[in-house]
């Protein structure tokens, strides 16, 4: 499937990117998460939980580098991980992230080149900052059976309400 792109000019439309993005996400899905320092990678995942239904406050797990954020209404977890101070693929793995993510929504902030392993199907986002403008963007790419077909592809047209 081809990326979809969601202009973002407010943090509230990031977040609300979330939200969509959560109410498409099961138990066992994954979504790696790439941008710059201030591109919005943790408040899209703030969203995420909202749409998810997690007890809050979903920060930054910059330093514990993994949080996990129960149901509050009986559905799946939402991990949340920040693999920016991990040195590689070995260290992510050390986190043993395998053994949650069929049991819950999985989200690796700086994921790109770690996380791929750890399910063939996944949720790319990226997200983009115009210096000039400090306009935001996100690039949402399915991969993998999960999102293909023409459920997944309409659910992914519509993030956030905004046809992309």
């Amino acid at each position: 499937m081809s990326g979809r792109r969601v202009e973002l000019p407010e943090v509230d439309d990031t977040r609300a990117l979330g939200r969509a993005l959560g109410s498409l996400l099961r138990a066992g899905d994954l979504v790696v998460l790439t941008g710059g320092l201030g591109a919005g990678k943790t408040t899209l995942t703030q969203g995420i939980g909202d749409g998810l239904g997690v007890r809050g406050p979903v920060t930054s797990p910059t330093f514990v580098i993994a949080r996990v954020h129960p149901s509050t209404g009986g559905g799946p977890a939402l991990v949340h991980v920040d693999a920016y101070r991990l040195r590689g693929s070995l260290e992510l793995d050390d986190l043993d992230l395998d053994a949650s993510v069929e049991d819950s929504v999985t989200v690796v902030e700086w994921g790109s080149g770690l996380a791929e392993d750890l399910s063939e199907d996944r949720l790319e986002v990226v997200l983009d900052v115009d210096i000039s403008t400090e306009q935001r963007a996100a690039t949402v790419t399915g991969i993998g059976g999960r999102w293909s077909g023409d459920a997944a592809d309409a659910g992914l047209v519509t993030l956030g309400g905004v046809p992309c």
